[in-house]
């Protein structure tokens, strides 16, 4: 009993291995696949190189044994098209893209797409129709794009900081620092059409070691991680030239303040200090109006005696 349960999971091993090596792996790409079930309905999960050729296949029935295929397709960036063939030879294509069923050597049948882009991306949902049943694909098709990238050096903040970027990948990279830092920021952004960029910036920190300073930028489209090599060159001298000139000139600036508000200060305090006192003239006292009208009308009148 024994020998026969070796036997039988052997057979579905090898039964297993005949399946993946069936017409869809294409050799030349990297995918990557993750099967499942979901209401009699098989789910598959694919990512293929941008540039790649891809084939897809729902079924490993030849086509003698076929009565009609119909692939349905539901693009993220374009209007859903249909793609469809039946055992009298009849077929509609409403993609015209490229996209065609084709077959192997053992007839049977597969979804070819040629040059595989961002635009291909999508759901891929086949039926295949075939004397004694059916069988119900759905396939989330995903691309793998390599990020550009760059490094440099510039100043922030009268600091120098080390710019590593992976710009427009899909899906994310990955950065590692081959010396350890401050990493101030990292930095992931997307784009509308599911691109993403990823930004990290290392600080360098007074005395650290630059020499043979890089960063390492991992993505699946690469089977190596890609190494970027910093160097300390005249430029990233002047930029720490530039970041003392303005150390110094900042604190020139504060002492020259200071020196000048101790200044105002000062003038301040002998401002508010008590004047002298003005002198006082002597003024002759001004005798009241009644005694000035007295002393007219005696003179008046000695002079009316003069000429009496």
């Amino acid at each position: 009993m024994r020998d026969m349960m070796w036997i039988y999971a052997a057979f579905i091993l090898l039964l297993s291995e005949a399946w993946s090596l069936g017409p869809g792996t294409n050799h030349k790409t990297s995918a990557s696949f993750n099967d499942s079930s979901i209401g009699g309905d098989v789910v598959r999960h694919s990512a293929f190189n941008e540039g790649s050729d891809v084939d897809l296949t729902c079924s490993n029935k030849t086509w003698n044994e076929t009565l009609y295929v119909i692939w349905t397709i539901q693009l993220k960036y374009r209007n859903e098209c249909q793609i469809s063939s039946d055992d009298g030879g009849r077929g509609v294509d409403t993609c015209n893209d490229g996209k065609s069923l084709t077959y192997t050597s053992s007839t049977q049948s597969y979804l070819h797409i040629p040059d595989f882009t961002n635009g291909d991306e999508g759901v891929y949902k086949c039926e295949s129709v075939y004397k004694g049943g059916s069988e119900r694909y759905e396939i989330n098709v995903a691309i793998t794009v390599p990020p550009r990238t760059s490094v440099w050096f510039e100043q922030q903040d009268n600091k120098v900081v080390a710019v590593c970027k992976a710009e427009r990948g899909k899906p994310a990279a990955n950065i590692l620092w081959s010396h350890a830092g401050n990493i101030s920021d990292v930095k992931t952004s997307s784009e509308p059409d599911g691109f993403f960029t990823v930004e990290s910036r290392l600080t360098i920190s007074e005395g650290m070691n630059t020499k043979n300073l890089s960063c390492a930028i991992s993505h699946p489209y690469w089977r190596e991680e890609k190494i970027l090599e910093l160097k300390l060159t005249k430029d990233v001298t002047w930029l720490y030239i530039s970041a003392a000139a303005g150390l110094v000139f900042l604190a020139a600036v504060v002492f020259f303040a200071q020196k000048k508000l101790v200044i105002l200060r000062q003038c301040q305090q002998s401002d508010s200090s008590p004047s002298k006192t003005a002198p006082v003239e002597d003024v002759e006292e001004v005798e009241p109006y009644a005694s000035y009208v007295q002393r007219v009308n005696s003179i008046y009148n000695s002079s009316a005696d003069l000429f009496t």
